[in-house]
């Protein structure tokens, strides 16, 4: 496994601040299904390709800026499939995310089925 992928498989502090570090800007990403996490550690910023059926934002109000958004997405990094699983407070559009290694198959099931 490759040396970023693997530091990013423990659970570390993300943000989402592309366009901007806000509840809209982010539910304005949620909604064209693509949405940026940023690995604070590392500055390790990633495009994920959301994952509609496993990304739950049943508790996020994006107009009041509070709740919790449960993001999940795909990609490629350094070579390899991942998933991402992040857990983000609107209120700082900070919180805990890491990777998963997934495999090809399961990798294109995902992002074929948008």
């Amino acid at each position: 496994m490759n040396d970023l992928v693997e530091r990013l498989t423990t659970a570390q502090t993300v943000e989402t601040t592309r366009p901007e570090k806000t509840a809209k800007a982010l539910k304005e990403s949620l909604d064209r299904d693509y949405v940026h996490v940023t690995f604070k550690n590392t500055g390790t910023e990633l495009g994920l390709q959301i994952d509609k059926r496993d990304t739950n934002i049943s508790e996020a109000d994006f107009e009041a800026g509070s709740g919790l958004a449960h993001l999940v997405g795909f990609l490629t990094l350094n070579y390899e499939k991942v998933r991402c699983r992040a857990d983000v407070d609107l209120a700082t559009c900070e919180g805990t995310g890491y990777l998963e290694p997934v495999d090809e198959d399961e990798y294109f099931r995902v992002i074929q089925r948008k």
